[in-house]
């Protein structure tokens, strides 16, 4: 069995309502995984300074805001390729930085070996350090998705 480096990495702005559900749902995720062999990195707005956590993942799983043009609280889930392409058209500040940290590790020849993001629609982007309720409910089911997609990661070794 060979030893796999697996990160969580929640990122988003606390101070933008459900900007922030990214960093806000950790909490969650690190009791669900508190046993594990897992990295919970919370990454906030950090944009380059995140390029070494993509660096030295074999495994990531990124967490955030995602306008998906969907019903506010709908998760996604996007892997791989599909990421980088898919922060092109989300509106936010840090995505540009972390839209930027993947293509710098992309050309470093540095991406993780798998690599999966899951989004939830914002309700509400206000100035505001709480949730909306509609995302704050999406909170339990978004921790599972995350503990279910390192399991499988950990299972496949």
């Amino acid at each position: 069995m060979t030893s796999k480096h697996i990160t969580v990495l929640g990122i988003g702005n606390l101070l933008y309502s459900d900007e922030g559900v990214g960093v806000q749902v950790l909490p969650q995720i690190e009791k669900r995984l508190a046993r594990l062999p897992v990295d919970i990195v919370e990454g906030s707005t950090d944009g380059m300074r995140l390029l070494s956590v993509i660096e030295e993942s074999d495994y990531l799983v990124i967490i955030d805001a995602m306008n998906a043009g969907m019903k506010p609280g709908t998760i996604v889930r996007i892997e791989g390729e599909e990421i980088p392409s898919y922060f092109g058209v989300k509106m936010s500040i840090h995505q540009l930085g972390f839209q930027e940290v993947l293509f710098a590790a992309r050309l470093l020849e540095q991406l993780p070996k798998q690599m999966v993001m899951y989004g939830v629609q914002p309700d509400s982007l206000e100035f505001g350090l709480e949730l909306s309720p509609i995302v704050q409910g999406t909170l339990p089911r978004l921790a599972a998705c995350v503990e279910e997609e390192v399991q499988q990661w950990l299972k496949n070794s």
